[in-house]
């Protein structure tokens, strides 16, 4: 790789930009070290949540960093150049990135970058997204090869439903999971896990209907004029049975979300319906793809509503090492 030097200045910045990436119960399991050569991401083992024994979930989190860490460095004026798994003896060194001047940064990459400042998980019920045609174009357009798409219409619903009902059911004794679930939405640490301003009360649930389920909070029933959930559902599901395959379902459904942010579209990530055999198979059955890694609710919230709150991060000092002198500011 050709390698053009970038400030330790800019690389802090951009960093801490793209840890607003979405990941499995906010568990941010990534790290970040820069050797003076290249950027490298590296999964963070210290940050696997218990009940994701294959790290499948995490590798999908990595994904979604490294696409907003692009982001930013390309509105930052830099084009990303990605070596992914560089060590094949090491398969938590999971790429190594350079960068080179990019000769403009057009509103549209200003654009996106904002999206990573604004983008929430809304697990609330959603009208339905107007010019869906238009959004869904551009979502296949962004993804490209990274993976492949299917959008599951209204019919598809009912089955989704039970599927999510499903797989509850199954985990109804996995002291495990329910375990995760506890600490991740209750810790102490306020830099991780997702805080209860977050979460839905049992009736806005209720509403949606293929939420994961969380500790129910209090909230009472919160955008009732939307009535039941109208969300378009999107699928990503990875080519092959990889690493790589699922870290660029990762960044696919980075460039979805921003997507649908940039559009003032409502999003929310769904990996339950593929954790477990009962909801995977019937994803599977949906969508004719035998490797589903993650489904993407996206709609409208309504007009003039306050954002929620964005969710806790680690800070860089915890996700970033320069390894070596410091390069040039």
């Amino acid at each position: 790789m050709s390698h053009t030097t970038v400030s330790t200045a800019v690389l802090e910045e951009t960093i801490q930009f793209a840890c607003r990436a979405p990941s499995f119960h906010n568990s941010q399991p990534w790290r970040w070290i820069d050797t003076g050569q290249a950027l490298e991401l590296h999964l963070d083992p210290a940050r696997l949540v218990q009940s994701d024994t294959s790290g499948r979930l995490a590798l999908l989190s990595c994904g979604a960093v490294l696409d907003h860490l692009r982001v930013a460095m390309r509105a930052a004026g830099w084009t990303t150049n990605v070596d992914y798994y560089p060590n094949p003896n090491d398969h938590k060194h999971i790429a190594s990135l350079d960068f080179t001047a990019a000769p403009f940064v057009t509103d549209g990459h200003k654009q996106r970058a904002h999206a990573i400042r604004t983008r929430r998980t809304d697990r609330l019920a959603y009208a339905a997204p107007p010019d869906w045609d238009r959004l869904e174009s551009t979502v296949r357009q962004a993804v490209g090869d990274a993976a492949i798409v299917d959008v599951l219409g209204d019919g598809a619903r009912p089955e989704l439903v039970r599927a999510s009902a499903l797989a509850e059911a199954d985990r109804l004794y996995d002291v495990a999971y329910h375990a995760d679930l506890d600490w991740w939405t209750s810790s102490f640490d306020p830099a991780v896990g997702i805080p209860h301003s977050a979460l839905v009360s049992s009736a806005e649930g209720d509403r949606v209907g293929l939420g994961r389920q969380f500790p129910v909070t209090h909230h009472g029933d919160r955008r009732p004029e939307v009535g039941d959930d109208r969300a378009e559902i999107v699928v990503l599901s990875a080519h092959e049975d990889t690493r790589l395959d699922v870290l660029r379902c990762g960044e696919a459904l980075s460039a979805v979300l921003l997507d649908a942010t940039m559009a003032g579209a409502a999003s929310c990530t769904l990996t339950h319906l593929t954790e477990l055999p009962s909801g995977l198979a019937v994803v599977r059955a949906l969508t004719g793809r035998e490797l589903p890694q993650v489904l993407i609710r996206i709609g409208v919230a309504p007009a003039g509503e306050e954002s929620p709150a964005p969710t806790p991060r680690r800070p860089l000092r915890e996700v970033f090492t320069a390894d070596h002198p410091s390069r040039p500011d």
